[in-house]
Order: structure tokens, then C-alpha cells, then sequence
């Protein structure tokens, strides 16, 4: 018998990069393929699970330093199933009056969120393919809830590495920037090359058997990825590198994944 926070309909047969994210994030909502999934993309490629609890540090400091920042709006496409350090609980905690929505195209992670969001009148969430960018920011839901009049932050942290190239992953980004005003910001984070081409090369194949393959891009790559923002310092880098909290600064680099954030300014 599915746990009651099962939506209808749900493949719970093919592993799903939502649910392994969650599962590595040491969350609850995920299933035996899921799970099995994780622990043999660590064998494969030691060091995966570590890089979902990397980017979820990233993501909690990204929010931080954007609110501390004047923003008080976030659009987090590809947020996958709630844990703890979710954005709305971060960047409410600076202003109360931040609205979120998150955006995953899981009815899992949908419907969690929702659940947890129930009473919240300053977040919400919806499902959305990040390949539509124009659905996503024509949803009635984003709409009510974000002014894009004003400056917004939208997070695409661990997810476009699930785009393919034939899907123009740089046209998604470049609708995002035309969709916001001057004074909006980007943040992303994103697969990158590690030392073992073998290991990457058998996670990318494991990746091949879920509805959302892998496409571990370069630095200079990942960067063509924000033409239309302006990259703020200390640039696109290692994720455990992007203003590390002081407790952290002498830990080894995560350079399986690299992260940034961007500002759109009067002209791009």
C-alpha cells in the first residue's frame, strides 16, 4: 500500500531525481528505486550524495545573501521535495513578507510542498517543466503570488544539468532574464567535471535509465548559461566556495558542482 502522500498515478518504478535528491538530502519521501538508485551513483561516482547536501548548503546561503540584499521575491524552479532549510523558511526569516513559489515538474515534490505550505499566504507551489519557461511564468499561481514588476530572484539550483542541450538550456535562461526588470537576480548550480572521467561516465549512464538524464557541462560552459546577467563575485566556482560560512572555510572544495549568482542590470 503507497503512503497516503502519494499523488495518483505516481511512477514509483523508475527512479525519479526528485525522490534521490531527496534520499540523499536524508529525507523520507522516496522510494526503494530511489534509494537503491543513490547508493549505486555513489559507488559509482564517490562523493554524489555529498554534493546534493553541498548544493543545499549553496541554495541556504544564496537565499541568505539575497535577502540580506533587499530581495523579496524568489522563483525556485527545479526545487524538488521539501527538507529542511526550504527557501521560504529562509528568506521569511529575514522578512516575513518574502513570497516564494517553488516550481518542480514532480507531482511529488508538488504536492509535499503544498501540504507544507497550507496556511502560508506568502508561498505557494506548482508544477512546471523548466523546458517552458513561458508556461511556468504564465501560470495564474506565479502570477498571484510575484509581482514581475519588481526585482525577483529565481533559483535554478541543480536542475539545468537535467536539460539537454537539443532543449537550448541558454534560450531557458535568456526567456527568464527577459521575463524580469533591472535589479532581478540568477542563481544556478550546476554539474561539473571531476578527475574520474570513468566515474562520471557510469553516474551519466545511470542517469540515462530515469526520465531526466545527466549533462555534466564545463565552467566555461555553465557560464554561457547566464549571457543577459551580470555574474557577481566571487564568480562561477566550486558550490562549497560561493561565500562560505566562516565554519566552513577550510573544508575541501565541492568541485563536482559549480555555482553562481547574477544580477541583471539596466542593459542586459
Amino acid at each position: 500500500m503507497l503512503p497516503d502522500w502519494v499523488p495518483d498515478g505516481v511512477d514509483i518504478t523508475t527512479p525519479n531525481a526528485a525522490r534521490v535528491y531527496d534520499y540523499a538530502l536524508g529525507g523520507f519521501h522516496n522510494f526503494e528505486v530511489d534509494r537503491r538508485f543513490a547508493e549505486e551513483a555513489e559507488r559509482a561516482w564517490p562523493g554524489a550524495i555529498q554534493v546534493a547536501h553541498d548544493n543545499r548548503a549553496f541554495l541556504g546561503r544564496v537565499v541568505r545573501w539575497l535577502a540580506g540584499s533587499g530581495v523579496r521575491q524568489f522563483l525556485d524552479i527545479g526545487s524538488g521535495i521539501p527538507t529542511l532549510g526550504n527557501v521560504h523558511e529562509v528568506a521569511q526569516f529575514a522578512a516575513a513578507d518574502a513570497r516564494v513559489v517553488y516550481v518542480d515538474i514532480d507531482p511529488v515534490a508538488v504536492a509535499h510542498s503544498r501540504r507544507i505550505l497550507a496556511g502560508n499566504r506568502y508561498a505557494t507551489a506548482v508544477q512546471g517543466d523548466l523546458r517552458r519557461p513561458q508556461d511556468i511564468l504564465g501560470h495564474p499561481d506565479v502570477a498571484g503570488m510575484l509581482d514581475l514588476s519588481e526585482p525577483v530572484a529565481v533559483l535554478m539550483v541543480a536542475v539545468l544539468h537535467f536539460i539537454d542541450d537539443a532543449d537550448d538550456p541558454a534560450g531557458i535562461a535568456r526567456q527568464f532574464a527577459a521575463a524580469t526588470v533591472p535589479g532581478s537576480y540568477v542563481a544556478i548550480s550546476h554539474a561539473a567535471p571531476g578527475t574520474d572521467a570513468v566515474a562520471q561516465e557510469n553516474v551519466r549512464r545511470l542517469y540515462q535509465r530515469t526520465p531526466t538524464a545527466l549533462h555534466v557541462r564545463s565552467p566555461a560552459r555553465v557560464a554561457e548559461l547566464l549571457a543577459g546577467w551580470h555574474l557577481l563575485d566571487p564568480g562561477l566556482v566550486p558550490i562549497s566556495d560561493w561565500h562560505p560560512d566562516p565554519e566552513d572555510v577550510d573544508d575541501p572544495p565541492q568541485r563536482l558542482a559549480v555555482g553562481g549568482v547574477a544580477r541583471r542590470s539596466s542593459t542586459g
